[in-house]
């Protein structure tokens, strides 16, 4: 259990930085990635991966500590991505997300990062132990047919999802990423 607020991502590798600076004065010399991990771990979470996704982000204000009366959060799906730079053209240049932050234990390493739009949180991972590419996610949309609209036009026509008006739960269509993972938008039934 988190027993200190938790910062935001940058302010964790500041903290890890001020770390390995503090250990280094002291004669002891640890990687940033291990800092990093310990910086985690001094606010109760197993690593530096549960500290980057659960902690506030600065771009968008704190994220409330899960709630309800079991302490239960929504669910952040992790999606798989093979390379970062193809990932946000998609997620930021065709679906409008905004990039919040995103995190390399080194550089060079694979990135781990979210994206939003409005309600919707997505965190994108290029470590392979994060999950399989072809993951397929229900996304409900104030209005479908705008978000195809701009998909469309933002790809060029290279993406023409239609929008299916009698499927179950409301009008929907399908946008593929380019990992295979598919986004079902949906407008849902009253």
């Amino acid at each position: 259990m988190t027993t200190h607020p938790l910062p935001t991502p940058d302010r964790a590798k500041a903290m890890a930085r001020a770390l390995r600076a503090d250990l280094a004065a002291d004669g002891l010399a640890v990687t940033h990635s291990r800092a990093l991990e310990l910086v985690a771990h001094a606010h109760g979470l197993r690593d530096w991966n549960a500290l980057a996704a659960a902690g506030p982000v600065a771009a968008t204000g704190a994220v409330p500590p899960p709630g309800g009366p079991a302490g239960v959060g929504p669910a952040v799906p992790v999606l798989r991505v093979a390379d970062a730079p193809t990932a946000y053209a998609f997620y930021l240049d065709v679906l409008g997300c905004r990039l919040d932050w995103e995190h390399r234990f080194e550089p060079g390493l694979p990135v781990y990062a979210q994206v939003t739009r409005g309600d919707l949180r997505l965190h994108l991972s290029e470590h392979p132990g994060d999950g399989g590419y072809g993951a397929v996610l229900w996304v409900p949309v104030a209005d479908v047919a705008a978000l195809v609209a701009q998909v469309r036009e933002r790809t060029g026509g290279r993406q023409r999802p239609a929008v299916d008006v009698d499927a179950a739960g409301g009008p929907t269509a399908e946008v593929l990423d380019p990992f295979g993972n598919r986004l079902r938008l949906c407008t849902p039934a009253p």
